[in-house]
């Protein structure tokens, strides 16, 4: 039996279901039309950058290549490139899908917004490098035009993202690119590696574990068709050719060793009661972590002494400035030392850290 009070309430109950479902701006259907347009508006981007990346390779771009890409029927391909057409960002000759001007000028706009993503997630933050590509794919639709000039500007002007990519500048202009792959680096090249494939993830991933980074001077010590043997940092890498295959370098001059020049090495290779001074820190070594190093006064010209190696082997003590330090030796195989003594006494050999 109703009441007054229970027909208030129902009536209260309703008003407001009703108001979450037609609010607008704010109800049910507001959001789902706003979902569904942010959603078609991400395919579109995800098309444009297809393309270009496509015509930049000089590859042809075919409704297959687009429904595969973003895996979509056949069905919504065709429906995708015909919005893309009737927008004025795509044309159709013989049978390959090209961007037009105004095409071009937006796949680089969402392009700009990803490599200015990849850049601050890598230098202001402590993301891993693995995770960069996928959270700059989510973002890049979501920074406007205005916000990717105002990081642009909060992160300096940079000209490349960190796999190596040239970051679009504000009017579309893309810088280019000199560099060669380093599996065609002969024996005993030298060069400096300037980008790093991140797609597929699994060769990124690869690379990443093996220690390349941007910046790294490495020089063929052998090669052959199963591998490819580098010397960098004081470390010997071995990649196999697929690999190197994902890795862009500069050719460097070949220089010698000079007799007698002191030994160009990283930190963690330093014995027992070596002393060393900082060269640079590795470019592998970015955010939070780069910050906390330079605190701790690892810059270049800082003199270093190994004084104890940690009894588990995952830490190890370091003099720095006066002040005893402890660093993992993954830290340590990121700062380029120069040795200037090695005296390590037989009373160190055994020294933990307590």
């Amino acid at each position: 039996m109703s009441t007054p009070i229970m027909n208030l309430v129902l009536f209260a109950a309703g008003g407001a279901l009703a108001a979450a479902i037609f609010w607008p701006g704010r109800g049910v259907i507001a959001r789902g039309r706003r979902n569904r347009e942010l959603d078609r508006r991400v395919q579109l981007e995800d098309a444009l950058k297809h393309l270009h990346n496509h015509e930049a390779r000089g590859q042809t771009c075919t409704l297959a290549s687009v429904g595969g890409a973003l895996e979509i029927s056949s069905a919504r391909a065709v429906a995708l490139v015909t919005r893309m057409q009737n927008a004025g960002l795509a044309r159709l000759a013989d049978g390959r899908i090209l961007l037009t001007g105004e095409g071009t000028r937006y796949a680089l706009e969402v392009i700009r917004a990803h490599r200015l993503w990849e850049r601050y997630l890598a230098d202001e933050t402590g993301v891993d490098p693995l995770e960069w590509h996928a959270r700059a794919e989510r973002q890049e639709h979501e920074l406007s035009r205005e916000e990717a000039d105002a990081l642009e500007r909060r992160l300096g002007n940079p000209r490349f993202d960190p796999h190596g990519d040239p970051i679009p500048t504000a009017d579309g202009t893309v810088a280019g690119d000199e560099s060669v792959s380093l599996a065609a680096l002969e024996s005993g090249g030298r060069a400096v590696v300037t980008h790093l494939e991140d797609e597929p993830p699994v060769v990124f991933s690869q690379l990443v574990a093996s220690g390349i980074y941007l910046g790294m001077e490495v020089r063929i010590v052998a090669r052959s068709e199963q591998r490819i043997v580098l010397e960098a940092d004081g470390r010997t890498i071995v990649l196999a050719p697929l690999l190197a295959e994902n890795v862009s370098v500069r050719r460097l001059e070949d220089v010698g060793h000079e007799p007698g020049a002191s030994e160009a090495t990283t930190l963690a290779s330093l014995r027992l009661g070596e002393s060393a001074t900082v060269t640079r820190v590795s470019a592998a070594c970015r955010g939070i972590e780069r910050r906390r190093l330079m605190d701790l006064g690892i810059v270049a010209g800082t003199q270093v002494a190994f004084e104890r190696r940690g009894l588990t082997g995952g830490l190890s003590a370091y003099r720095v400035r006066g002040t005893l330090i402890a660093l993992r030796e993954e830290q340590a195989q990121m700062i380029a030392v120069t040795r200037v003594a090695s005296d390590a006494g037989p009373a160190e050999a055994g020294g933990g850290m307590r």
